[in-house]
């Protein structure tokens, strides 16, 4: 069965008190909406339709960022999640297969769930996605005859009756496509608030004879987000259960409750995490590594054997062979690291490669940024790089060459070769007392005055 995905994304988010569009707001590194977009990956689905509202052109450019392929819908008035839905009608007109409703500010409905709601869909005209929630407060109340979803009742038109139903709506529905629209195409407006509620879909559904259900679901995957402090909560959520997997899946933290994770963040087994280590989006870490405390990463690829840290920074670009060492306070960036190789102290790798079983020393700068265009370092193997050498690209290093510490290193150094590259030392006995006497006469002279 082909699949669409609706992913309503047009709320302004008032409670966050920000310019940006309340979708936006990222968890883990990634915007709201691209976790709604990664949980329905899982259907295949044919086509995506973000329906845009506040800030449209913002959460456009979020959503094609993730998926290029995505349609996006404009809904210029807020008038109820009905009137939403069918902003994306015009992208479906003629889509044979079902439609899933998820929602940009509920992040955290999982893959298997939305499984649960397919197979669902096969014994069902409409299937909604329910929880039981601890404290059901003011959520409308899914009202079930054994397995069928008889209405949804909002909770100011709930008799006492139902407002003691705890299985509540978490307002996700899947419904063949075509369905969907004919019956929002019946919703009416007449209520308080003037609006088209997606919710009344079921009462339309159940009158025409079809038959409804809901799939239940933790509370915890219902979870939407319209405060700064629920964005705060939300991203603890997503980082304990991160941490868990990671534990689960043979990864040693010592103090896990100091380790963050992004929502795209891959570690083999084997790998141990030390205390407050931070990952951005887009790293790989391969099994048996070491990630030592203090270190932060983006965008970086770590291989088998590899210990990184303390207090190391790996930047987009960074790919580290097996076995390489990088150690305290030492940044790389855009650069490749062969087998074996060490960058152990208080140095920046930029725009480099180094080849295999090299050692370079302390305080090193490859010097890539001339103000206007960037260039390039490539050191070869074996190579020893001596403490606090200027590396200015463009230049090469052959192999097993060597620099002597305190170099500034300006033309390429054959295969072999020892280059220096610093003043002359001069030593001149006695001066050092000379020049100490003579700075206390001139002050106290001036304190004199």
């Amino acid at each position: 069965m082909n699949t669409a995905l609706i992913i309503l994304a047009a709320g302004q988010g008032t409670r966050m008190k920000s310019d940006l569009p309340k979708v936006l707001h990222q968890i883990a590194h990634a915007p709201m909406l691209v976790h709604a977009m990664k949980a329905g990956q899982v259907l295949e689905p044919e086509k995506i339709v973000v329906v845009a509202g506040h800030g449209a052109d913002q959460v456009e450019r979020a959503a094609l960022e993730w998926d290029e392929t995505a349609l996006i819908a404009h809904q210029s008035e807020q008038l109820g999640t009905a009137h939403a839905v069918a902003q994306a009608g015009s992208h479906l007109d003629g889509f044979e297969g079902d439609a899933i409703v998820l929602y940009g500010d509920t992040p955290f409905i999982r893959p298997e769930t939305l499984e649960q709601m397919t197979k669902a869909r096969a014994q069902h005209d409409v299937v909604v996605l329910g929880f039981e929630a601890k404290d059901p407060g003011r959520y409308g109340r899914l009202v079930m005859q054994g397995d069928t979803l008889e209405r949804i009742v909002e909770f100011k038109d709930a008799s006492e009756q139902e407002r003691a139903i705890n299985f509540c709506n978490s307002g996700v529905i899947a419904a063949p496509a075509k369905l969907l629209f004919d019956l929002i195409s019946e919703v009416k407006n007449n209520n308080a608030a003037e609006e088209y509620y997606l919710t009344d879909i079921i009462g339309i559904a159940r009158a025409k004879g079809l038959s409804a259900t809901a799939v239940a679901c933790d509370e915890s995957e219902t979870m939407g987000i319209n405060s700064r402090a629920e964005l705060a909560q939300a991203e603890a959520a997503f980082q304990t259960a991160a941490r868990n997997e990671a534990l689960e899946n043979g990864i040693t933290m010592h103090a896990p409750e100091t380790v963050h994770f992004a929502h795209d963040t891959h570690v083999g087994r084997d790998t141990i995490i030390e205390p407050n280590v931070i990952f951005g989006p887009g790293v790989t870490v391969e099994s048996g590594a070491r990630l030592r405390a203090f270190s932060h990463f983006e965008g970086a690829h770590v291989s088998r054997g590899a210990i990184v840290g303390p207090y190391a920074r790996l930047r987009p670009g960074a790919e580290l062979a097996e076995d390489t060492h990088i150690g305290n306070f030492v940044e790389v960036k855009n650069a490749t690291i062969g087998e074996g190789s060490k960058v152990n102290h208080l140095s920046y790798i930029g725009d480099a490669s180094i080849g295999e079983a090299s050692n370079i020393g302390a305080g090193t700068i490859t010097c890539n940024y001339d103000g206007v265009m960037k260039h390039r370092t490539e050191i070869g193997n074996r190579v020893f790089v001596g403490s606090n050498t200027m590396l200015v690209a463009p230049v090469s290093l052959g192999d097993d060459a060597m620099t002597g510490s305190g170099s500034v290193i300006t033309s390429n150094v054959p295969d072999g070769a020892l280059a220096l590259a610093r003043a002359r030392q001069e030593t001149k006995p006695g001066m050092a007392r000379k020049l100490v006497e003579m700075l206390k006469a001139k002050k106290k002279k001036k304190e004199a005055k």
